[in-house]
Parts: C-alpha cells; sequence; structure tokens
C-alpha cells in the first residue's frame, strides 16, 4: 500500500494553500496551556442525572435506569426479549425479515447495546457497518437499490451485494516531532444483483450507535437544542450549528431531528420503527411499507404487532447512562481543561442540560444530564463527508455524537472503533479526522505538549 505524506490528515500541498503555516517546513510552535483550573463539579459524574447506573463492566450500557420505578421491570424485560428477538426463525408469534434484510435482530447490530465496528480485515463481511444509499446524482433513495444496500435474502444465497472495506494509511506529525497515522477507508462493491450503483451514487457507510440514555435526549426540551445553534456563526466563533429539520411520519410534519447520524429522526418511537423497515425489513404501523422498490404496497396488518413496538421502543428509552469513572483524577481535571481549552465544549457542550417532564416517565423527568452533545450539525470537512444529504443535513453535516458512556466502548464492545464509518482506531484518530468547523479544535490538538493530548484523552476515558 502506498504511503503519502500528510500533516493533520490533509495533502502538504493543500495546505501550501492555507494561511495555517507559512512555511510548511517547519514544525508549527507547541501550543502551551499553562495552569487550567478545573475543579470537580457537584454531580458531573452521574451524567444521566438520577437515571444513571454504576455499572462499568460488560453490562455497562444494557442497564435501566436505578430510580425506575419497581412496576416497570416486567416491561423493561419484555422490551429487551424483543431487542434480542431473532426475527429470521419462523415462530406463530414472529414474522420473517426481509425479504432484503442486514441483520436479524436488532443484537446483531447493537451488541450489549453497544457499538458496532466495521471488518477487521477485507475478508471478514460487514455486520454492524451498513451502506445508505441516495440517487445517482441527488436526493432520494437509490432507483434499484432503494435507501441501502442490503447483504441479505430470504432464502436466497445472497442479497442485493456485498462490501469490501480496505485503507489507506496518511502519515501526520505532532508539533513535538511525534508521527502518527490515520486510516482512511476505501470501499469496494461486489456480487451486485441489479447492476452498477453508478458512479455518482452517493453512498453512507455507518456502524451502529450505542443505544443507552436515548429517552433522556428525547426528553431534552427542544428550545434547549435551538437555543444552542447559531447557523449563521453571530458569534463568530467560527462553530455554526443548526437543527435538521425532519418529517415526523406520524404528526405529518417537521420537527427537530435528533436521533442518527445525522439527526435524522425526530423521534424514538420512529427511530426504532424506521430500524425496523430499513435494517430487518419488519413493517409496523408507523412504516407499513417496505423501503425497497418494487416492494409489496402497505397491509392492513403490520408484521411488527403494535405492542411489541412499544416494547422495543419502552426498552431503548430506558435504557441508562452509565456514571462516569476518575472524575476527580488530577489528570482526567487537566483534560478537562484542555477539553474547554481547545473548543470541543463548543459542540460537544459540556454542561448540564434539564430535561423536561415526560408523561408516564418519572425516571426520565427533570433530570439534569451531561450527554456531552449539542444533537445539532456541524460541518465536519470533505475528509469526514460522504456527499449524501439526508433531511436538511449535507453531505459534510453531522449530529454531534454524545461522548457519554466512550470511555466504556472496549470494555463493553471489545473494540476501540470511532466515527461514524468506525475509521478512527481509537480516541485520539477521532479527534485527529476532525476537520470542517472542528479544524481549529484539531490544529490546537497537534500543537500540544504530549502530556497535555494525554491528559485529554483520560478526560474522554473518563466520559
Amino acid at each position: 500500500m502506498r504511503r503519502r505524506r500528510y500533516w493533520l490528515g490533509l495533502p502538504l500541498s493543500a495546505l501550501v494553500l492555507t494561511a495555517v503555516w507559512a512555511d510548511t517546513r517547519r514544525r508549527p510552535e507547541i501550543l502551551e496551556l499553562g495552569a487550567l483550573v478545573a475543579e470537580p463539579e457537584p454531580g458531573e459524574e452521574l451524567v444521566g442525572g438520577g437515571a444513571t447506573v454504576v455499572e462499568a463492566g460488560r453490562n455497562a450500557f444494557g442497564r435501566a435506569p436505578p430510580n425506575m420505578p419497581r412496576e416497570k421491570w416486567p416491561e423493561f424485560h419484555l422490551g429487551k426479549r424483543v431487542f434480542d428477538r431473532d426475527w429470521s426463525e419462523p415462530t406463530h408469534v414472529a414474522p420473517q425479515v426481509g425479504p432484503l434484510f442486514s441483520a436479524v435482530s436488532c443484537m446483531t447490530c447493537h451488541v450489549k447495546d453497544g457499538r458496532g465496528r466495521p471488518p477487521a480485515s477485507a475478508a471478514e463481511p460487514p455486520v454492524s457497518l451498513v451502506f445508505q444509499l441516495g440517487a445517482p446524482g441527488g436526493t432520494g433513495p437509490h432507483p434499484e437499490y432503494g435507501k441501502q444496500l442490503d447483504a441479505h435474502r430470504l432464502g436466497a444465497p445472497r442479497g442485493e451485494g456485498r462490501a469490501e472495506v480496505t485503507y489507506e494509511e496518511l502519515d501526520g506529525e505532532f508539533a513535538t516531532g511525534e508521527p502518527f497515522t490515520l486510516l482512511r477507508p476505501r470501499y469496494r462493491f461486489t456480487d451486485l444483483s441489479g447492476g452498477p450503483l453508478g458512479a455518482d451514487v452517493p453512498f453512507s457507510p455507518r456502524v451502529a450507535p450505542a443505544n443507552f440514555g436515548l429517552g433522556l435526549l428525547e426528553a431534552l426540551p427542544e428550545e434547549t437544542l435551538l437555543a444552542l445553534a447559531d447557523p449563521d456563526d453571530r458569534d463568530g466563533d467560527g462553530i455554526s450549528g443548526r437543527p435538521n429539520q425532519v418529517e415526523d411520519v406520524t404528526e405529518g410534519r417537521k420537527r427537530l431531528g435528533r436521533f442518527g447520524w445525522k439527526a435524522n429522526q425526530p423521534s424514538l418511537t420512529q427511530q426504532v420503527a424506521h430500524a425496523l423497515v430499513i435494517d430487518m425489513g419488519l413493517t409496523s404501523e408507523v412504516y407499513p411499507r417496505a423501503p425497497e422498490p418494487g416492494a409489496a404496497e402497505a397491509t392492513a396488518k403490520p408484521e411488527v404487532e403494535p405492542y411489541d413496538l412499544e416494547r422495543l421502543v419502552l426498552y431503548n428509552r430506558l435504557l441508562a447512562a452509565p456514571r462516569r469513572r476518575n472524575w476527580t483524577d488530577p489528570t482526567v481535571l487537566r483534560g478537562k481543561g484542555v477539553f474547554r481549552a481547545l473548543g470541543c465544549a463548543a459542540c460537544h457542550v459540556d454542561r448540564a442540560m434539564e430535561t423536561a417532564d415526560v408523561p408516564g416517565f418519572p425516571e426520565l423527568s427533570r433530570q439534569s444530564i451531561r450527554p456531552y452533545s449539542d444533537l445539532l450539525l456541524h460541518d465536519m470537512g470533505e475528509g469526514l463527508a460522504d456527499g449524501r444529504p439526508d433531511g436538511e443535513a449535507t453531505g459534510r453535516e453531522w449530529r454531534t455524537p454524545p461522548l457519554w458512556g466512550i470511555g466504556l466502548v472496549e470494555t463493553v464492545n471489545g473494540h476501540t472503533r470511532f466515527l461514524h464509518d468506525g475509521r478512527a482506531r481509537n480516541l485520539e484518530e477521532a479527534v485527529l479526522w476532525h476537520g470542517g468547523e472542528a479544524a481549529p479544535a484539531r490544529e490546537r490538538y497537534t500543537r500540544l505538549r504530549r502530556e497535555d493530548r494525554e491528559a485529554l484523552l483520560a478526560f474522554l476515558g473518563s466520559l
């Protein structure tokens, strides 16, 4: 594999055209942060308020909140059974997946309610990595393959096609002289059942995100999130987060999107129902028709019974966020100061936000939470762009992913792959891939002393 010389993940030839450094042969000056005052804040370890769990082991992402009333335990466990159900097994109570599908259960991609990963090698087929598609040269679904390329077809040896993932290595260097390497993914589609995708077809590789804390995110008042938006960057800080206004299919109107990699779903019910139909080919009262071209018209009886959809939504709504660890450690506190000094908190908002009253869910109501996200769209630069619009999100925009629980991914899921396509092999690589609005923060990170970089990573690991 040919290696190219990069600085901050960009070709040196590109940086000559910028004003970042007048002479790319010289290293930039080391950023001296000096003394940073970052004291522990009361309750900051309880990122989900009273709905925070202390669990820090393999099941940290799959627990019910400790403040949940006892009478809800049976409903929660029934929802867990629906989440774990293999919908490919023909039974008298469960319909089968498909005919086209990417997974046979929610747990297939969201193992232990956590994060998916890309294949470990080109020979390994993607499992919790899917490819969402667009129409050639425009928006809307692909005319042949629909919204997503499905790897499986019920009763057939293969689905719509296969994807092979390889990586190009990009070299860079910190201001301190230490090298780093990033991986840029390359995708090749084979065995396509309906012919080539087309040269100008936008596709978006996406790994399954973690499921916990979703009910708390849904409970944040819309005005709280809209107050964080600054689409025209009126304050001049270079950060212009904006909401994705998307269709609520049950209400027939546009609402603030807050779920999904591009904030393309406005409610947890719609997010769950959309995953059922697009990932498993299972219709429901929310999506009564399969999304692939040529699919049968909606039937009077959905494949997923309303009570099973309700149980599944309740389970996802109540999965609790795990408590932070080592939040009073001096290195972690230094890292918190670095996090703020670099400007990371402009998008990954680190201050507490209060949820609204949620009828029927006192455990989620009036909780002071810290998801470390504004749930808004931000331009993340060409390096992370997928070229596929989603709602009002452009091909360069992504929702700020919540950071709570990010330090437990390795414990729960056995890997440290991050970003929407899992290209980052660890948290540092995830930081180094930030571009667009986050490029200044990334540039400052590369100029830090090693101990300050390690402090920031220790802080992220405590979340």
